[in-house]
């Protein structure tokens, strides 16, 4: 809660006038808990589990339309029921794990010093603190990912969020009680060494959970603006992860690609694309050799 009654008195302290994100940040959470503003978390991510992932199932639905072309496994259609069967055990995990989670991990935020008051931090901070926190999430994320894929870690935790080999959305999150609450660490880990503000918080919550149902799609779209993130993965390079499965010793990694390279365990997708690269080349090549001699003999 802001330690201020009016606009007048917050104006006072910071010794300038509110900006006008301040002026709203301030209409809001003047009067609300910072628990209750940390809670907001609960809210975001039930939405994003539940919306951002739509457009993603018309588009398999609809793959009739031209979207085929962009599938990363065109070979496996799940139907409508399997992928609400998905949703329904994500918010099943949700209500019974993330939810309860959020509301009893508010301690630590207090702790570390997540902020809730003015001013608020510029564009560059949140920014700066946004890509510690994405850089720290990613290493953190890959030696627990690699982890996972012992034969322990895999046949006890890991191979229910491998049951879809060909991965959704909805199977972004899709996974062990265990492994929810492993994997919440390296989450945590960036704000706990950069805490920041509140609002750039629930920014990285949203935007690690939008990249996560970004890279479960399945699909791999030319148009997509993270085609032009450096060392960013996608979709198609955590496809492969998926769909080697449990014997997969390769694209650990949860964002970037740089940890795979630097640990030599992309070198399986590397070899597939390399293959999968000649052989369309020589395919292309056959076809035009082919018209080739057509044209000769209509000659």
């Amino acid at each position: 809660m802001l330690p201020y009654n009016t606009i007048h008195e917050a104006a006072a302290a910071l010794g300038r006038n509110l900006t006008y994100a301040e002026t709203i940040w301030f209409n809001y959470s003047a009067r609300k808990s910072d628990y209750f503003l940390y809670c907001h978390n609960i809210l975001f991510l039930f939405l994003l589990f539940s919306v951002v992932p739509v457009p993603l199932v018309v588009i398999e639905i609809l793959r009739s339309l031209g979207f085929d072309k962009y599938k990363i496994q065109p070979k496996v259609r799940l139907s409508v029921s399997e992928m609400l069967t998905c949703y329904k055990d994500v918010m099943r995990m949700f209500f019974l794990v993330i939810g309860p989670l959020q509301l009893v991990s508010y301690p630590s935020i207090q702790m570390i010093g997540i902020r809730t008051g003015l001013p608020l931090p510029s564009g560059w901070e949140i920014a700066l603190q946004l890509f510690v926190y994405f850089v720290v999430e990613d290493y953190t994320n890959y030696w627990i990912h690699r982890f996972l894929h012992n034969k322990w870690g895999y046949e006890n935790i890991h191979k229910v969020h491998h049951e879809f080999t060909a991965p959704i959305g909805f199977a972004a999150p899709y996974a062990h009680w265990a492994e929810v609450l492993i994997l919440g660490i390296p989450s945590f880990l960036g704000p706990a060494i950069v805490p920041g503000h509140m609002i750039t918080f629930w920014l990285w919550i949203a935007l690690r959970q939008i990249e996560a149902i970004d890279t479960h799609s399945g699909y791999d779209f030319p148009w997509s603006p993270t085609k032009y993130i450096p060392f960013y993965g996608g979709a198609e390079y955590h496809d492969y992860h998926h769909y080697v499965g449990g014997q997969s010793q390769s694209n650990f990694a949860s964002v970037f690609t740089y940890c795979d390279f630097i640990y030599g365990t992309d070198k399986g997708y590397r070899y597939q694309k390399k293959i999968l690269k000649k052989l369309k080349e020589e395919t292309q090549n056959g076809e035009s050799y082919n018209s080739s001699n057509q044209d000769l003999k209509s000659d």
